[in-house]
């Protein structure tokens, strides 16, 4: 069957459409996104500006239409940190609904990092064993271990490249005051997890998942995406230490110049290079590879199963 997964985040909003049966690999068929970028569209309340709801629905209109023109049999629709933890969450899913019909899902950041374990569990394999699995979103860091397809343990915190940008990076060029501040704070914040992890034994693989990775991974010389899913991408903390002042002396406009890195998201590539660098610090990981599947693939492979079982 066709499946389209419609994935509200804080960056963008992204209809990933894949043609899909129980026991095989989803075949992505189609993509369609549209950069909405919610975590900074937020009020000094934390709510979702007017505007930017009525532009929420617009996208979701126009992703209706794609997975129509696609032939989607069956719309898997859910949001992430920036509808969860926007004050104003209920009225805007109730004006999604009202106005698109489309009932968002809300996911938790525990439910993101378990989501998204699976699809990384189920590109590796039993053999990839012991798993941690990082993920840098527009809104959170998602961080999750195990050698099941259900990890051991999960967390997600308030790290996104995307908030903290707004947050706490204003210039561009951002103020080395302002840098220094947050690699504090981003470091305090991993390193409250860090237990909840190691008691669990090193693991046996480490892999990364998201924009934010793949991008600081092909500026560490990574094979580009035209290269294909099946190309072994690694990131090693070595070369992203040495990344993180040359990005943070760079404006966005010259980070966008970088090899891989998109212009929507060259301002927040900063921030996401200082959290990847600090829990791969503080997990004491020398060196992780790149996933092509991440949170969609994982609601996909979960709808699945349950067609499966029925």
């Amino acid at each position: 069957m066709r499946l389209g997964v419609l994935d509200v985040g804080s960056n963008t909003v992204h209809l990933l459409v894949v043609d899909a049966h129980p026991g095989a690999r989803p075949l992505p068929a189609h993509s369609h996104k549209a950069e909405l970028r919610l975590a900074q569209l937020l009020d000094a309340d934390g709510a979702i500006h007017p505007e930017g709801v009525d532009r929420l629905i617009a996208v979701v209109h126009e992703a209706l239409q794609a997975a129509e023109d696609k032939g989607v049999e069956d719309l898997l629709p859910f949001a992430t940190s920036a509808v969860r933890e926007a004050r104003n969450a209920d009225d805007v899913l109730a004006r999604v609904r009202e106005e698109t019909g489309v009932e968002l899902t809300v996911l938790s950041g525990a439910e993101e990092a378990r989501l998204t374990f699976l699809a990384v569990r189920r590109w590796f394999g039993w053999s990839a064993g012991k798993l941690l699995v990082l993920d840098i979103g527009g809104g959170s860091l998602e961080i999750a271990y195990g050698i099941d397809e259900e990890p051991d343990a999960a967390v997600s915190l308030p790290l996104g490249a995307g908030r903290l940008t707004a947050a706490r990076l204003p210039g561009d060029p951002p103020d080395p005051e302002d840098v220094r501040a947050l690699r504090r704070h981003v470091r305090t914040e991993i390193a409250r997890t860090v237990g909840e992890f190691s008691r669990f034994g090193a693991p046996d693989h480490v892999v990364a998942t998201s924009k934010t990775f793949r991008q600081l991974a092909r500026i560490a010389g990574a094979a580009r995406s035209a290269e294909g899913l099946y190309v072994q991408r690694e990131l090693k903390r070595a070369s992203l230490e040495a990344w993180v002042p040359r990005l943070a002396a760079m404006t966005a406009a010259e980070r966008a110049e970088l090899p891989g890195v998109s212009e929507g998201r060259a301002n927040q590539l900063l921030a996401g290079a200082l959290v990847a660098e600090a829990a791969m610090d503080l997990f004491h990981v020398e060196s992780l590879e790149i996933c092509p599947w991440a949170l969609r693939e994982g609601v996909i492979l979960r709808r699945l199963d349950h067609m499966d079982q029925g």
